[in-house]
């Protein structure tokens, strides 16, 4: 993890979690490079545009699409080996992310990314992004990001895919959905967000209005 503090934070201070994919950033371009890269390297047709309507849940999921279940674990490593150079530098931030960070920052807030994405990649991204975040968390899917979430004290988990609300839930937070990924809003708010917001332009405003506790 990256600049972890010291000792787990009060609820009493703000601290607000976000996803790193289609929530802070737009991934989409250097992940279907990446995908093409393996296609052209193995010979398998792959369905990028596919791929990145499906981007969320752990890497090897969606790899088991196109790959027999005996292949996956290698396809997996070459995957990670090429990100650093391949999607990291096609990677920019999404619409509001910018002045959504800025917004928990006026607040004196924490900014906490806990993303599905493997550790090193997570932290090469926010690092290229210049995104200003307390602690950075990756390899964590779903509800399995309840855990860090609450060691950071996060009143609140900003995410796009379904699996972020379980996140939210996990960690006792309340659940923010953008609908920037996968997911609409209705579908967003049919599998019980506390929040949906048309994406993270609507931010500020709705953080003028939280109160964590």
């Amino acid at each position: 993890m990256l600049d972890l503090p010291s000792s787990a934070p009060s609820r009493e201070s703000l601290a607000i979690g976000f996803d790193l994919d289609l929530t802070l950033a737009d991934t989409r371009a250097g992940i279907s490079a990446v995908y093409a890269a393996l296609a052209a390297e193995t010979g398998v047709p792959i369905d990028t545009a596919q791929v990145v309507r499906r981007i969320g849940p752990p890497l090897e999921e969606e790899l088991a699409y196109w790959f027999p279940p005996e292949e996956v674990p290698a396809m997996a490593a070459r995957y990670r080996a090429i990100y650093a150079d391949v999607a990291v530098p096609a990677t920019v931030l999404m619409p509001g992310a910018a002045a959504a960070l800025e917004a928990v920052r006026a607040r004196g807030g924490r900014v906490v990314v806990v993303s599905g994405k493997n550790q090193a990649d997570t932290e090469r991204t926010v690092r290229f992004l210049g995104v200003a975040a307390d602690a950075v968390v990756g390899g964590l899917f779903g509800a399995d990001k309840g855990a860090a979430l609450r060691e950071h004290g996060a009143g609140a988990y900003i995410g796009d895919h379904t699996g972020d609300v379980d996140a939210a839930r996990a960690a006792s937070a309340v659940a923010v959905a953008v609908a920037t990924g996968a997911y609409d809003s209705a579908a967003l708010t049919a599998y019980g967000a506390d929040v949906v917001l048309p994406d993270l332009l609507a931010f500020p405003g709705w953080l003028g209005g939280f109160r964590a506790g």
